[in-house]
């Protein structure tokens, strides 16, 4: 696809020299640079990302725990 880019005479004399002295085109250059800026911008919404732990306890209810009576667990979680 072609384009038309409007950008600053001083960045783009830098943006040839560079790719020249890495023996790339302008437009190899312009590509590379566009990709690794979009795949650096996919990597910081990834780690923004918290990590939430896992635990890799058995779990289950302790035993005489009955989840239906309330007025019980109340007195379980009261040290009664």
């Amino acid at each position: 696809m072609q384009t038309t880019l409007r950008l600053n005479d001083n960045l783009m004399r830098a943006v040839k020299a560079v790719a020249a002295s890495e023996g790339q085109s302008l437009t190899s250059f312009i590509e590379e640079s566009l990709r690794m800026r979009l795949t650096a911008r996919d990597n910081a919404e990834r780690s923004d990302r918290p990590t939430i732990p896992v635990s890799s306890g058995a779990g289950g209810l302790m035993p005489g725990v009955d989840l239906d009576d309330s007025a019980s667990l109340l007195d379980l979680m009261e040290g009664r």
